[in-house]
Formats: structure tokens, C-alpha cells, sequence
């Protein structure tokens, strides 16, 4: 199932930064704390904990082309550190090779995972496009329309509208699916989705 275009892009974005940023963000909060309070003993653990889950989160994204080995690795690297962000990421790559072997079960409760934890920077609002596709693979339209309403953000606004309409196309409901393609282009979203106008064309000559 092709569910995945522009924000694969931003995952990997996202991923990218947590990589290279990652433990310095949570040094950075862990140290502060440090030299406000003293707890130089807590931010020894804490940097060290954060060091441990960047290297591993990297060893994992090595292993990402193995699903078996990528599986397995999620499974041992949430049971053994705590990091939202990194942890957030893993549960996207579960998701994308659940869909890709058609578990939508197993798909689906990684993406709610996400969308529980509020891991930020985006992440939950993928989530949530992600899962509303899912849905409407498996004939969930009204489910899916629902779940769109949760992406808030409006740096995702133009992939909402823009799934908005594909969706109730699918349900018939055309005049609905223009304003919404309409409200995509709105909001920019030719730019990173070309086929937009075109199919907002082929509703306005239908």
C-alpha cells in the first residue's frame, strides 16, 4: 500500500536530527539541571543513559532493511531506555513494516503508541496521517476522516486537506473533496504534492 511520501521525508529529517542532536538536547537539559541544583550524580546517570540510547537507536537504524532483526531490536531497545523521541521513531519504522507485510494490527498499535507518547517535533502528527490511511485501507473512511481531525499542526495542514479529499472521493462525496483539495492548495501543498492540482482538475471537469 503507498501510504508513504512526504512525511517519510520529514521521519527522515527528523531521524536525522535525533542522530545528531539527540544526546547533546538531553546533556544539554540534564547539565543545566545539573549546575541548578547539583545533582551532579543524577546527570552523570542521565548522560550516560543518553549516550547508550543514541548509540543504540544508530546500531538500530543500521539493521533497518532487516525486519526480523529491526523487530527484535525495538523490542530491546524500549525495554531498556526511556527516550521518547528515539522511541517514537522505532514505533514509525514497526509501523511501516507491519504495512508492508500487511499487519495492519500490528501497525496500527505502533502508530497509537506514538500518538499517546506526545513525542513532539512532529512525530505524533504523522502518526496520525499515517494511521488515518491505514484506516482507510481497511474500508474505515469515517474513522479516518476522524483522525485527520487530530492533526492540529498546522505545518501539516496541506497533507490533512490534501487526504481529506482522497478520502471523501472514495466516499462519494465530491463537492466535500474539492473544498478540501482546495483548502490543500491553501495552504501550499503543490509544493510538496504535485498531483494536487491535477486532481482537484479532474473533480472541477467531472
Amino acid at each position: 500500500m503507498e501510504i508513504y511520501s512526504t512525511e517519510e521525508q520529514q521521519v527522515d529529517a527528523i531521524k536525522q536530527f535525533w542522530k545528531d542532536y539527540g544526546t547533546s538536547i538531553v546533556i544539554g537539559a540534564v547539565v543545566g539541571l545539573g549546575g541548578l541544583y547539583g545533582w551532579n550524580y543524577y546527570s552523570d546517570v542521565k548522560i550516560a543513559k543518553a549516550e547508550q540510547a543514541s548509540q543504540a537507536f544508530q546500531g538500530l537504524i543500521t539493521q533497518s532493511a532487516d525486519d526480523a532483526a529491526m523487530l527484535a531490536g525495538v523490542a530491546e531497545f524500549t525495554k531498556n531506555h526511556d527516550q521518547q523521541g528515539y522511541a517514537a521513531l522505532l514505533d514509525l519504522i514497526v509501523a511501516k513494516t507491519a504495512v508492508e507485510t500487511k499487519d495492519y494490527a500490528k501497525a496500527e498499535a505502533a502508530l497509537k503508541k506514538v500518538i499517546a507518547a506526545k513525542p513532539g517535533a512532529g512525530l505524533d502528527m504523522i502518526a496520525n496521517l499515517r494511521l488515518a490511511r491505514i484506516q482507510t485501507e481497511q474500508g474505515q473512511i469515517d474513522t479516518a476522516l476522524a483522525t485527520l481531525e487530530l492533526v492540529t499542526d498546522k505545518a501539516f495542514a496541506a497533507q490533512r486537506e490534501e487526504l481529506k479529499g482522497d478520502f471523501l472521493v472514495r466516499k462519494g462525496e465530491l463537492d466535500k473533496a474539492k473544498a478540501a483539495y482546495q483548502s490543500a492548495l491553501d495552504n501550499g501543498g503543490v509544493i510538496t504534492s504535485p498531483a494536487l492540482k491535477i486532481k482537484l482538475d479532474n473533480l472541477n471537469q467531472a
